[in-house]
């Protein structure tokens, strides 16, 4: 992954990631709160050379007293120092248990100790620290004496008493607070990232390019008036996702969809993706640009074009593949430009015979030599063969992509069901854009990068959800385990 990879990460998840940070910061607040309250006491001894003669021999006193201070630190630990303050103060405790309350530090070089004493008392933190120093004066004291007549060479002084703390050492909030905002953004990063590698779906043209080579010929963006109004004509002729299709349109001519004899099959690799509104609006484009256009709808198990044009669905595509009429007395006119649709028809019992049939291969000869484009609206790959069967019949197929819908594993196996039959794949079109965000649809010129305003807003899931299920009807009407069987 690039660099701009891991920031379209960071921009698609930073709710996640903020919200980790904001749990990491209560979590360090909370902590300090539950904590019960530490106070330490300090003290300090000096520890000193009983020795008046030359400068040399208080050098050598010197150098003397530097290399006990570390011994004299680690006695603090030890019951015969710890024994006594537990005696004295009357603690209910052992010198071990004492132990982990008592710290002595001496910085090298120097002949100084000091020792710090942890309690829930700021009281009995100093009295415990002023015990253990008076203590280990009178242990030193002992230790260092070679008989019961003679004297220590060795002289501690408490240079600095204990007192008791006004403020608590522990817990730190300031702290606590930034540990847990730290490991909270930490977290969030890691979660994000394991998403990120685990979630398949096709997001941006960036995600297509990873697993095909076919050209991207256009992205629809997301208009929420779709949901109710699904045809162009309905929508404001200026609006991005009107614009969206004059684009592809231009694209299509590029690919050389628009020269006669050429019929284009439009398809997706599972319902809802948006495939039908697609191939309308593409038809109606294409016929508001002077070309003759004939758009059949030949998704035979769940057809929706009869309903999004209003036109009459009963007698289209199956009555003519049965021999009950001619196509010609089937066509129905739409609109003001050179725009005939054929419906569907009766929904049949054999859709896959009937589209691979040898009627149906006349049917389309007959409409190509008719119309300069040939729109096909044809069935999803994956859960049924009716659109492989159809593409051996037609110059080519668009594969319609629904944006955070499909997974990149599908238009893989979508493509490969395509090209086992040898059908031409012109290129992908990208379904329910937005545009803002990580995943924005860039309206720019390839090659050029000149770049046009930017509308609308992200795409809401809730309303996604909602606009392709007006093209495949709610899933909970037409599961697609009985439509497309």
């Amino acid at each position: 992954m690039e660099l701009r990879d891991y920031l379209r990460v960071l921009r698609r998840n930073w709710v996640l990631i903020l919200s980790f940070s904001l749990i990491g910061l209560l979590g360090g607040g909370a902590a300090s709160l539950i904590t019960r309250p530490t106070y330490t006491a300090h003290t300090q001894l000096f520890v000193a050379i009983q020795n008046s003669g030359t400068v040399q021999e208080l050098q050598q006193g010197n150098t003397f007293s530097q290399a006990r201070v570390q011994s004299y630190a680690k006695t603090v630990e030890t019951p015969v120092v710890l024994q006594p303050v537990i005696d004295t103060l009357g603690l209910a405790m052992t010198p071990s248990e004492l132990a982990q309350k008592v710290k002595a530090t001496s910085d090298l070089n120097t002949v100084l100790i000091t020792i710090s004493a942890e309690d829930d008392s700021p009281v009995e933190a100093a009295a415990i620290a002023q015990a253990v120093s008076d203590s280990l004066v009178k242990a030193v004291e002992g230790l260092e004496k070679s008989d019961k007549s003679s004297t220590s060479p060795v002289r501690l002084s408490i240079v600095t008493p204990a007192v008791a703390p006004r403020e608590a050492s522990a817990p730190n909030t300031k702290v606590n607070i930034a540990i847990g905002l730290l490991a909270g953004v930490i977290l969030g990063a890691l979660v994000t990232l394991v998403r990120s590698t685990l979630d398949n779906k096709v997001r941006s043209e960036d995600d297509l390019k990873k697993i095909t080579d076919f050209p991207v010929l256009g992205g629809i963006v997301f208009d929420r008036d779709a949901v109710r109004k699904p045809l162009l004509v309905e929508s404001r002729n200026q609006s991005p996702r009107a614009e969206s299709f004059r684009r592809l349109r231009t694209n299509l001519q590029f690919a050389s969809l628009g020269q006669h004899g050429g019929a284009v099959m439009v398809t997706s690799s599972l319902p809802g993706e948006g495939k039908s509104t697609t191939a309308a609006n593409l038809a109606i484009t294409l016929a508001q640009s002077g070309q003759s256009v004939a758009l059949v709808d030949a998704d035979l198990r769940r057809p929706m074009i009869a309903e999004y044009l209003g036109l009459e669905g009963s007698a289209g595509l199956t009555t003519v593949l049965i021999g009950n009429a001619e196509v010609r007395d089937v066509l129905q006119p739409w609109g003001e430009g050179n725009l005939y649709v054929l419906t569907s028809g009766q929904v049949p019992p054999n859709p896959s015979e009937l589209l691979g049939s040898e009627a149906m291969l006349s049917l389309v000869r007959e409409l190509e030599s008719t119309f300069d484009v040939v729109i096909v609206d044809a069935p999803p790959l994956l859960p049924v063969t009716d659109a492989a069967v159809l593409s051996q019949h037609l110059a080519g197929a668009i594969l319609v992509v629904g944006s955070q819908i499909v997974r990149q594993g599908d238009v893989e196996r979508s493509l490969e069901a395509l090209a086992l039959v040898n059908s031409k794949v012109l290129g992908i079109v990208m379904n329910l854009l937005p545009t803002k965000g990580p995943d924005a649809y860039n309206y720019s010129y390839q090659g050029y990068g000149s770049k046009e305003p930017q509308h609308a807003r992200k795409v809401d899931p809730a309303e996604a959800k909602a606009l392709t299920a007006a093209d495949g009807r709610a899933a909970s009407r037409f599961p697609v385990s009985s439509r497309y069987q």
